[in-house]
């Protein structure tokens, strides 16, 4: 059956729909961003208030900033936004219909739909998933005023380029309307989310109008959010698996058996009662965030770029694969857990099983290259504060180099076995050029400014990669992991340093 409203009431045998009346749901946030996460996420906690009967007035408009956005947005509005999730579990696949979504804007350049839509008092969230590296950070984590689409809103702040020009325009015509401003909601993998997003909206704003920055920092909240399910990329496969279910839906998603969303209880108008579909409401999400992204967000990283560089299609395989999986454990349990605080009731060596657990999972199809896309954005993001941390309180960071390392061979661009690994970052030719001269100079890798900032000149963490680099060029990824699980240090070991020595030599 096509997915559409005339055929909700249609759906096969144990696939349930929305029980609400989808034509009376009125907007009350506009997202940028129409992702598969979202739609397995947030928009799924909507539409689990609204089939309790609550929240009808917060329904989802969806808005996207880029040419390819329009695509997602045919398909969406074909079947009335409506969206088909699916539930991998291992023990079996469920599915349902969500409605939690009313409409999609127009793409179009300079974001007049977007700017008109977020300008309606009835819009009292923006809320965003617009990837980690898009929020225009430069090394130091500030706003990157030399960035080519910041300049060009900083001049142009009428017809926007960026989602945050978007909001900024909306937030001026609401402020010169007499509105009451709208909460910036972030739902990236960012620690400190919605700092980062208020350091982008404002720190843009200031650069053309500095009274209306102002307005926008005292009127506009950003609460801080953590955010948590695994959901792959839509290919043929999940396509084939929907169709299986006896449904046509042109954008399924599907999903692990977890979610969890943690939410800083700071909105300056109004919120959907999260609380009742699950989601943690907090003064403090930071520990949340930490643990998350230092265990979870970086322990993809460990796994991504070794499986990308070994042929490992999926993070499951990577799992799946004896001596990567060892590799996994022992770096998250003597390198990344002494730097994860432990939340409330959830140690982090406990948090560290679940997520084992969860990657593991043979059904979740997520594959390395999904997740070791913009590497760019997740190591300085995931992996570097930890590094940074471990220099400062003198502790190893002999596992977290030798997890830089295999990125940086990634980034040459071919497996071991020959093949080609595609362009797969914003700036893969800078990453590119550095990864093919780190072969015989691995410093060359680390002077890449906007990821390692003064990580590059630090004497132990560039010993250590250097070492790390070599052997993998030299013999290999499997030598450098069964080398580390050995117990080689190429910070402390003599032996290492006298083998990188000859090298060289």
């Amino acid at each position: 059956m096509k997915l559409c409203n005339a055929t909700l009431s249609a759906l096969p045998d144990g696939i349930s729909g929305p029980t609400y009346d989808r034509s009376a749901l009125t907007p009350g946030i506009v997202h940028i961003g129409l992702g598969n996460f979202h739609r397995a996420h947030q928009a799924w906690y909507l539409h689990r208030l609204m089939q309790q009967g609550l929240a009808h007035d917060w329904a989802i408009i969806g808005a996207g900033v880029r040419a390819g956005d329009a695509a997602m947005r045919d398909r969406l509005l074909a079947q009335d936004c409506l969206t088909t999730l699916v539930e991998l579990d291992p023990d079996g696949t469920s599915a349902e219909v969500i409605g939690s979504m009313m409409d999609f804007l127009p793409v179009e350049d300079g974001n007049g739909p977007l700017i008109k839509a977020m300008s309606d008092p009835a819009i009292r969230i923006v809320s965003l998933t617009v990837t980690e590296g898009g929020y225009y950070l430069d090394a130091d984590g500030g706003l990157d005023l030399t960035h080519p689409d910041i300049i060009r809103d900083a001049k142009m702040p009428v017809t926007p380029v960026t989602a945050f020009g978007a909001m900024i325009a909306a937030l001026r015509a609401r402020r010169d309307a007499g509105l009451s401003a709208f909460t910036g909601q972030c739902c990236d993998n960012l620690q400190g989310n919605g700092a980062i997003l208020r350091q982008t909206v404002v720190g843009l704003a200031r650069l053309s109008d500095p009274d209306l920055a102002d307005w926008i920092d005292q009127n506009v909240a950003f609460p801080d959010a953590m955010v948590d399910c695994i959901v792959p990329a839509t290919g043929k496969a999940e396509l084939d698996l929907v169709r299986e279910l006896g449904i046509a839906d042109a954008a399924p998603v599907t999903h692990e058996n977890y979610r969890q969303w943690v939410i800083q209880d700071q909105f300056c108008n109004g919120r959907p009662p999260w609380e009742k579909a699950g989601a943690t409401l907090t003064d403090n999400v930071h520990p949340y965030e930490s643990m998350k992204i230092r265990i979870l967000n970086a322990g993809h990283q460990v796994l991504a770029n070794v499986g990308e560089i070994l042929g490992l299609a999926t993070i499951a395989d990577c799992m799946a694969d004896a001596q990567v999986a060892a590799f996994f454990q022992k770096v998250q349990r003597t390198e990344m857990l002494p730097h994860v605080d432990a939340v409330a009731g959830l140690p982090s060596a406990e948090y560290l099983r679940l997520i084992e657990r969860r990657f593991t999972n043979p059904k979740i199809r997520d594959t390395t290259r999904r997740v070791a896309f913009d590497g760019s954005a997740r190591h300085p993001g995931f992996l570097l504060p930890i590094v940074r941390d471990a220099l400062s309180a003198g502790a190893s960071v002999n596992g977290l180099a030798l997890v830089e390392a295999f990125w940086a061979r990634m980034c040459a661009g071919t497996r071991e076995d020959g093949s080609v690994v595609e362009a797969n970052d914003p700036n893969w030719e800078t990453l590119h050029d550095a990864a093919i001269a780190a072969r015989h100079d691995p410093q060359r890798w680390l002077m890449v400014g906007q990821i390692y900032g003064d990580l590059g000149s630090d004497t132990v963490f560039a010993q250590a990669f250097a070492g790390w680099l070599d052997l993998i060029w030299e013999d290999g990824a499997r030598a450098a992991l069964t080398a580390y699980l050995d117990g080689v240090d190429m910070v402390t070991t003599e032996a290492a340093m006298a083998e990188r020595s000859s090298r060289s030599g």
